[in-house]
């Protein structure tokens, strides 16, 4: 009758809504999107690979976040996470890039860089150089969610790719779990090594599961170019250098990432990207370019100043401790990085790093001599 299928539907939505997260206390990307009404829309969609809404939110539900850091507070699982769940993610990604509308916008890639101008920095400030970014495998699942089959054809995929490198980026793999204490030691002196997850972040989104099965860190001889496989994406890739050589650093970034990406396509697969997103990673905070330029600089006059914050906002760039995301800087030197991901390409991202910190060492030279220094203009989000 009427009365009694109004009764069952009456009772499901109840029972959604009684499954509804208690988010009041939370400050996450995700909090602020999630509504009663999206929850109920998406909760029992599934991707192919079976990822579901609460798998998505997990982390964030279990992260409030902290009252003035927003953190993302959501992971995809698979490709197709950010289209099954497309109403959840895209006003994350809003609120994450700063008004990038991945409905509408095109995002940029642009590998090319002989574009690069004033790409070395004084030595005497910049102490280091690097630029890193992510690459996802098509057609496997993310970390968060990938099965142990999957994580092992990550790691094999990559890894006979990676031996495929010539010249000056030959190098070797070592997996985490068969390396020996001494293997270990040196990745560890070498600041390589990736610890096992213990974040809550991380270990909230599935991502220590197996630990270290299938996990490892892959460099050229040099030490300079180097891939870490399988912890929060299918591979991070670095290239780093001592010194303020920021243009040569991108250069062997550049190189490296295109023979990498050949050298899977040759064994039939590529990379996930698409024209909105950009290249496909696990945390929405990392989509499009997923490249983070940074240098550690020595800024002990600047750092001081008052204003010292607003011209890092000005200039889209970001600070942090030289020991990674949560820590503290150590005396005056910095880990200076650039704040966008998604929207520019990694062309613009790198130059407007190296402007940036330009205009960082210029401040210091000026505040050692004792004169003023001045606040710069914000500098404009996308190209229109």
């Amino acid at each position: 009758s009427f009365s009694s299928v109004t009764h069952r539907l009456l009772f499901i939505l109840d029972l959604l809504a009684s499954d509804y997260p208690d988010l009041r206390k939370h400050n996450n990307c995700m909090a602020s999107a999630l509504s009663p009404a999206i929850y109920a829309k998406l909760r029992d969609k599934v991707t192919p690979s079976n990822w579901t809404l609460d798998q998505c939110i997990q982390t964030g539900v279990d992260n409030p976040g902290h009252p003035f850091i927003k953190t993302v507070g959501c992971v995809a699982g698979d490709e197709e996470s950010y289209e099954v769940f497309a109403e959840l993610f895209d006003p994350v990604i809003k609120d994450r890039h700063n008004g990038y509308d991945p409905r509408t916008m095109k995002h940029p890639t642009d590998l090319d860089a002989s574009k690069i101008t004033n790409g070395m920095f004084d030595e005497k400030y910049v102490l280091s150089s690097r630029v890193r970014t992510g690459r996802s495998i098509r057609g496997l699942s993310l970390p968060p969610a990938c099965s142990r089959a999957e994580r092992r054809e990550v790691e094999r995929v990559v890894v006979t790719a990676l031996a495929g490198l010539k010249g000056d980026l030959a190098g070797r793999y070592y997996s985490l779990g068969d390396m020996t204490e001494k293997e270990q030691q040196q990745l560890i002196d070498d600041h390589f090594l990736f610890d096992k997850p213990v974040s809550p972040l991380l270990t909230c989104a599935f991502m220590a599961r197996d630990w270290p099965d299938a996990r490892g860190i892959w460099h050229n001889n040099e030490k300079t170019f180097l891939i870490w496989v399988n912890e929060e994406d299918h591979t991070r890739v670095i290239s780093m250098e001592k010194g303020g050589n920021m243009k040569r650093v991108f250069e062997r970034f550049c190189s490296g990432l295109k023979q990498v990406e050949q050298l899977i396509q040759e064994r039939g697969w590529e990379f996930m990207w698409n024209e909105r997103l950009g290249y496909i990673l696990t945390c929405p905070s990392n989509l499009g370019t997923g490249l983070r330029a940074g240098v550690h600089v020595r800024l002990p006059h600047l750092s001081q100043d008052p204003r010292f914050s607003k011209i890092l906002d000005n200039l889209r760039l970001q600070k942090r401790g030289t020991g990674g995301v949560d820590t503290a800087a150590v005396g005056d030197t910095f880990d200076i990085s650039n704040n966008d991901r998604l929207g520019k390409s990694e062309v613009e991202l790198v130059q407007l790093l190296i402007d940036g910190v330009n205009f960082l060492i210029e401040s210091e030279k000026k505040l050692e001599k004792g004169q003023d220094i001045t606040v710069p203009d914000p500098i404009s989000q996308f190209k229109k």
